[in-house]
């Protein structure tokens, strides 16, 4: 993206702080195991007003500051280690390409951020999520306040950041949109490959294979979150990660994986039979869950409350449970006291951004919040009927949900993931399509 764009985050955010000056460190290195490190992602407010994807790195904005509002605090150009870690920006690149005001070495900020604090009112700073940051962001203020007696003054108040910067993230401009659905797009064709790739004997972890091949191929630098990829009974653990089952002639593939392009996530689950062919009563639960989410999303347009598409598809599984002799009563009776949630215990969407789960508000004063244009969150309604005395045999272990990404815009909603199949008929018949091709014969090479 243009740099221009994270200049425009940076001046809006400081429009909010009049004299203040915020402070927002990048996440560090994690390490996995002994020295190996797990895949460096740069924290999300960080990278949402810097575009800097190195580690050890700080952004300090102060409005007003002579010598430049946005300063960065990083790594220096270092020839030796480059050559083991790769190339770092280093000061001139913080300017040059990331638009940084000025630049100091990150192993210098002990003596230069305590300069950057006095005389100021405030502090904007997202406390509580860098433990020892916060110890440091402490002794700092402390330095200032011993400055008192030379007529220095130290912030007296520290005010979240998150309030402030989550809200600007929940909007989703337009760069923005456009990355999510080239998220979106790549998430969607490791989909359609796990479609159809599938077959009965095959072993989940070789599902997520395929899927993470598609990712990557399409250019997404990571998974958006670990993928859960689950057949049989499986499906119905909704967080389950080990993927190491074999899927089974006769069951249900449920499949929650989706790409993260440039810090930009998707989110997308499938449910379809490893045999390519739905039964009778895995299709009769599939069309309630896909009844629920056709409800749901009738409900995601501007005006409407975050929880209204909530309700609207709680409305339709419950009758469809009754319909099935899952459950018995009224549908007001069943949603008041709660007995739906057995078999469908998670709310129907969160948020969706440089996060998967990601910041903004749901509430505003205790009141469900309106949709506005440019909100963008999941619909993912499910049914997971595990294994049970009270449930009949040919229902057990069935486990379905149904995901998309959808933007409110100012006519309705955009479903961001269309690119896969969501109805039993157009599932099916991308499944034969990749049965076909498995079996077609292969071509005569000439010498």
């Amino acid at each position: 993206m243009d740099k221009k764009i994270f200049e425009h985050r940076r001046k809006e955010l400081m429009r909010h702080m009049g004299g203040g000056v915020a402070i927002i460190p990048t996440a560090p290195v994690r390490i996995r195991n002994r020295d190996a490190e797990y895949p460096y992602r740069p924290d999300s407010d960080f990278y949402y007003l810097t575009h800097f994807p190195e580690p050890e790195a700080v952004a300090v904005l102060v409005p007003g500051r002579a010598h430049g509002e946005y300063i960065l605090f990083c790594r220096e150009r270092n020839p030796e280690k480059e050559i083991w870690d790769g190339l770092r920006a280093g000061l001139d690149g913080a300017r040059a390409v990331y638009g940084a005001d000025d630049a100091f070495p990150i192993d210098d900020i002990d003596e230069i951020l305590p300069g950057l604090l006095e005389n100021r009112e405030k502090v904007f700073y997202s406390i509580g999520r860098h433990a020892d940051f916060d110890m440091r962001l402490t002794a700092w203020v402390n330095e200032v306040r011993a400055k008192s007696r030379n007529g220095v003054h130290a912030p007296g108040e520290f005010v979240d950041l998150d309030h402030i910067l989550h809200e600007m993230r929940l909007i989703k401009r337009p760069e923005e949109i456009k990355l999510m659905k080239r998220a979106a797009k790549i998430s969607a064709a490791g989909h359609r490959r796990a479609m159809q790739a599938c077959r009965p004997g095959m072993m989940e972890y070789e599902i997520e294979a395929e899927l993470l091949y598609e990712f990557r191929k399409g250019g997404a630098q990571f998974p958006a979150y670990g993928p859960i990829v689950g057949g049989g009974a499986n499906a119905c653990i909704l967080h389950y990660r080990e993927n190491n089952g074999e899927m089974k002639d006769g069951d249900l593939l449920l499949i929650d994986a989706a790409a993260e392009l440039d810090c930009y996530a998707s989110d997308i689950t499938r449910t379809f039979p490893v045999n390519g062919r739905f039964s009778a009563e895995q299709r009769a639960v599939y069309e309630i869950v896909l009844a629920a989410q056709t409800a749901a999303m009738g409900e995601a347009r501007p005006g409407k409350h975050w929880n209204d598409p909530h309700d609207a598809a709680v409305r339709v599984l419950v009758q469809g449970l009754k319909d099935i002799a899952l459950l018995k009563g009224s549908v007001d009776g069943l949603i008041e006291g709660g007995e739906y949630k057995r078999f469908y215990m998670h709310r129907t969407g969160h948020w969706l951004g440089m996060d998967v789960h990601d910041v903004g508000d749901y509430k505003i004063a205790d009141a469900w919040r309106e949709l506005e244009p440019g909100m963008t969150f999941t619909v993912e309604p499910g049914l997971y009927l595990a294994a049970a005395a009270d449930v009949p045999p040919r229902f057990s272990n069935i486990g379905i949900r149904i995901e998309d990404d959808v933007l409110i815009t100012r006519e309705g909603c955009e479903v961001l993931t269309h690119d896969v199949p969501r109805t039993v008929d157009d599932i099916e018949a991308l499944m034969r399509d990749g049965a076909a091709g498995r079996t077609r014969a292969p071509l005569a090479v000439t010498r």
